[in-house]
This record gives structure tokens, sequence and C-alpha cells, in this order.
């Protein structure tokens, strides 16, 4: 029984680990990219909407997907998106015109936006209590891991020519095998009836998206920048550039890792303060450095940050929605997490023609120390509510936050 768990357990971790794989793995190869389509008009941007075009479809198929899964169950929509994942995630190898990558990589989109919103949903549905918020930090960190050794693998295969790196995403065909194997369908309602079809999740939860998304935007700014402003600064090998992406992945997955104990000790809110301070002092680091080590301690500090947000976000959302819309509510989540990604390119690349990406680096830094002070004003104050009400509803709701 134990050992069934146990590879239950780890199908939802690689999975989960084709996420962060879906994006990040061709980041090394941006700059190759750029100058092989140097001939094509907006070549330096539509080469970083390669990296995320596919949040985009992300975004737009989360909340149909879970709004599917709701109704008709998790796994055969799973075992389809790992098939169109090593499809669509491939064919930048074969495919030698910028724009038809384009379409391969939206593709691609859609099945993440599948895959990730299935796997959130059957932690949510498989777990509870303590062994959930141990397995979400978990998830995180494996996603981390994997990010590791598929942006180093990513650099490495970079260097031998940019087409090298989509041939990683061939891995998903090595776990739909186990997927089909260890999980199975959860004993949930798998039809909406019209009476819980009236659930709805606390107005909070708007909150949780919001931040999600900023989140993000901020945070993408490593993998689609980072590469370049290496360059820059003297870095040229392409696994160099691979291995300091990879050293924010190291230390997201260490706090991750480490979430269920920093949950223990802290609420919600100040998990944000505090992941927000980390991250605003990574991109102070980034801001003023020069040097290739200088770099690496940013990369560090930011990872930190946003390691111990991602699993905080998705444990709160799996503790407030009701089991009834899980997977609605949980594709609203992704949706938002990948609009972030998407977003971050289209919103800097205005701020970039005006500012180096040095100061734009320090402007961020600066949101984010703002972010930061904010959550903990609110935390400040939810926790001043608590002591002051009587035992009851609101306190032990402001005591959760």
């Amino acid at each position: 029984m134990q050992n069934k768990k146990g590879r239950l357990k780890l199908t939802l971790l690689l999975v989960s680990s084709l996420t962060i794989m879906s994006v990040i793995t061709i980041s090394p190869a941006l700059p190759q990219m750029a100058k092989e389509f140097s001939g094509v008009e907006n070549a330096a941007f539509l080469v970083k909407l390669v990296l995320t075009i596919p949040a985009l479809m992300i975004a737009i198929f989360s909340p149909i997907t879970g709004r599917l899964i709701d109704r008709y169950g998790r796994l055969k929509i799973l075992w389809m998106s790992l098939v169109l994942y090593a499809l669509s995630g491939s064919a930048g190898y074969y495919l030698n015109n910028i724009y038809h990558i384009l379409i391969s990589r939206a593709v691609l989109g859609i099945s993440v936006g599948m895959s990730m919103t299935i796997v959130i949903t059957l932690i949510a549905d498989y777990f509870e209590g303590m062994e959930r918020q141990k397995f979400v930090g978990i998830q995180i960190a494996f996603m981390s891991m994997g990010g590791i050794l598929f942006i180093g693998l990513g650099g490495i295969l970079a260097d031998l020519g940019w087409k090298y790196p989509f041939l990683i995403y061939l891995t998903s065909l090595l776990i739909l095998p186990l997927s089909m194997m260890y999980l199975h369908e959860p004993a949930v309602v798998k039809k909406v009836n019209q009476a819980n079809g009236n659930a709805k999740p606390p107005g909070i939860i708007w909150l949780l998206f919001t931040n999600t998304m900023f989140m993000w935007i901020i945070f993408f700014l490593i993998p689609v920048q980072i590469p370049f402003y290496l360059k820059s600064i003297g870095t040229e090998k392409s696994s160099l550039v691979g291995a300091a992406i990879a050293t924010a992945t190291a230390f997201s997955a260490i706090s991750s890792f480490s979430y269920s104990r920093i949950k223990s000790r802290f609420s919600f809110l100040s998990i944000f303060s505090m992941g927000y301070l980390f991250m605003a002092a990574g991109f102070i680091c980034i801001s003023i450095s020069h040097t290739y080590i200088l770099v690496l301690v940013a990369m560090m500090l930011s990872g930190l940050g946003m390691g111990m947000m991602i699993p905080n976000t998705n444990m709160w959302v799996m503790k407030i929605v009701p089991p009834v819309i899980r997977g609605k509510e949980i594709g609203k989540l992704t949706t938002f997490w990948f609009l972030g990604q998407f977003l971050s390119p289209i919103l800097i690349f205005p701020v970039l023609s005006r500012l180096s990406l040095s100061s734009t680096f320090m402007l961020a830094a600066g949101f984010l120390l703002l972010v930061s002070i904010s959550f903990l004003i609110f935390h400040l104050s939810k926790a001043g509510k608590a002591t002051s009400e009587t035992p009851g509803t609101n306190a032990l709701e402001s005591a959760t936050i």
C-alpha cells in the first residue's frame, strides 16, 4: 500500500516537472535564436515570444480544462495532454520558420494548460491536511529541481545548436505510461449538479489570483532577460547562462521543500511579505552587478523568495475552495499564473526601450519592496483584528490568513 502511494506521488511529481520545463528549457538558446532569425522583422521580440507564448495558451485553456475535469474526470484529459506535449514541444527541432515555431509553442501551451491544472487538482483530491501541506511544498521543490536539470541540459545542448533543447520535450512520453499505471480517478463528483454548481470560493481568492499574476510578471524577468544581461557583462557561454538560471531554480527548490516548516510558523500573508523581500534584494543585486558571481547571488535570493510564495499560493487556494468547484478555481489560478509569464516581456518591452536592463531590474526591485511592505501591513492588521475579537469564526479566519 505504501509503495503504491509512493509511486502515485512520484508520478504526480514527474508530471509537475513538465510545467517548468515547458517554458525555461530553451531559455539559454534565445540569443542564438535571435541571431538565427535576425533577418526577420522584430526578431528579438519574436524570439522572446517563443519563450512566453505557451503561457498565453495555458492562461486561455486552463479554465476550460478546469470545467471539463470537474464534469468528466481527470485522467483521460491528462493522457491526451502528455502526447500533445511531446509532439508540439519537440516541433522546434524540425521547424525552420519562426512563425511556425510560434504556432507549435502555442499548441505546447494548450497541453500544459491541461496537465498543470489536472496535476494541482489531483493533489488537492488525493491529500488532505498536513500531508497536503507537505506535498505541495515537495511538488514545487521537485518542479524547481526538474528546472535545474532541464535548464542545465538545455544550456549544454544549446552550445551544440539552438535546435537541440527542443528534443527534451519528448520526456513526456516516458511519463505517460507511469500516469496510466499509478494514477487513479479520484472519488470526487465528476458531474456538477445544479445545487452544487452554485458553490463559490471566498472573495480573497481574487487577491491570490492577482498576486500570482504580478509575481510571475516580475519573476519572469529572470529567464527572459538574464541571458541578455549576462551577455552584456561578458558571459558568452550558453551553459553558464543556463547555470545562472538554474541557480534561481535550485534555491527555489530549497525554500519550497521547507515550505511546510515555514507555514507552521508564519501566516500566508507574512510568507508573501518575506518572499517579496527576498526577491527585491535579488533584483537589487542584479541591478548593481557587473560580475557573474554577483548575478549568481541575485539568483539565489530571488529563487528563495519565489520558492516560498508558489506553494503558499497553491496551498491557500486548495484550502479555501469547495471540492465541487476545485478544478474550475485551480484552472483560474493556472490562468493568472501563466498570464503573468506571457505579459512579462510585453509589459517590460516598452520599459527597456527607455531604460537599461540594470535600471529595469532596479525599478522592479522598488515595486517588489512596496508589495512586501503592503503584505506586511495586511498581515499586521489581520493579526491585530484577530487578537481584539473574541474567539469565533472571524478570529479563526484571520488566524489562517
